[in-house]
């Protein structure tokens, strides 16, 4: 089991979104770490998401002080996740945009104020193609290889509209990465759908304080040992609740 230490050992285990902020305020931190990174877009599926999680903490071994999950609650994906030999800690948010802008009080004032905000950052730019010329003309081409140029067109027609709920791309600088590149491509992203295009300031210190061990009850869920995580649908996010038989070795 792991040891009562002054500077701890962590098991990250996170959303490739994150590895860049990561893996820069761990280096800064005095804690040890061992990183791992799931695959972006597990979250599209939530019980992917959870099984491939879960299957991460049970082939964690017994000599970490906890296992720190680079997630919010991700479309309840993280939800029934059960903790194992060691603690699991998480940030209470409902995504990751919550540990960039560094407040889950934040995140809901800017969103109460901004409804129609799709969210850019190195980790979604870099894991996957977001709204913008070039997405419309890589689907396009995938479309027109796949199914004709009828069928291409119609289905571009369905992505536009599913664009037209969205008014701003919000682009989140923590200064970690190639930000001026990050940001130009979030502008010409916006030109391009005719959205808003805004820069907010990032706030890092959720992730600092998640990796230093300074988990306050209000930022953080602990979940001990045999115990799991469980959707609350209130302002603190999610809970932790016993685990019971019914919860199998691997989800």
């Amino acid at each position: 089991m792991a040891k009562d230490r002054k500077n701890k050992r962590f098991k990250v285990i996170a959303c490739n979104v994150m590895w860049r902020e990561i893996s820069y305020y761990a280096a800064l931190s005095p804690n040890a770490f061992n990183l791992q990174f799931m695959p972006w877009g597990l979250h599209t599926e939530p019980g992917d998401l959870r099984a491939e999680l879960q299957k991460a903490v049970d082939a964690t071994e017994d000599e970490y002080d906890a296992i720190l999950l680079g997630y919010g609650l991700c479309s309840k994906g993280v939800e029934d996740v059960v903790a194992r030999n060691a603690r699991l800690v998480i940030t209470r948010g409902h995504d990751c945009v919550t540990c960039f802008l560094g407040s889950k009080e934040r995140y809901r004032t800017y969103f109460d104020a901004n409804p129609g905000t799709y969210w850019y950052t190195p980790g979604w730019i870099e894991n996957h193609v977001s709204p913008g010329q070039k997405r419309y003309e890589t689907l396009y081409k995938e479309y027109l290889e796949k199914f004709g140029e009828d069928n291409a067109k119609y289905l571009m027609e369905m992505e536009q509209d599913w664009f037209q709920k969205y008014t701003t791309a919000a682009y989140i600088d923590l200064g970690v990465g190639n930000t001026k590149h990050h940001s130009a491509y979030t502008q010409e992203c916006a030109d391009w759908l005719k959205w808003k295009f805004e820069v907010l300031e990032g706030d890092a210190g959720l992730i600092v304080r998640m990796l230093d061990g300074q988990w306050k009850d209000d930022e953080f869920l602990v979940v001990e040992p045999g115990c799991k995580i469980k959707a609350t649908n209130e302002d603190d996010i999610m809970t932790s609740v016993p685990a019971t038989p019914n919860d199998s070795d691997t989800q």
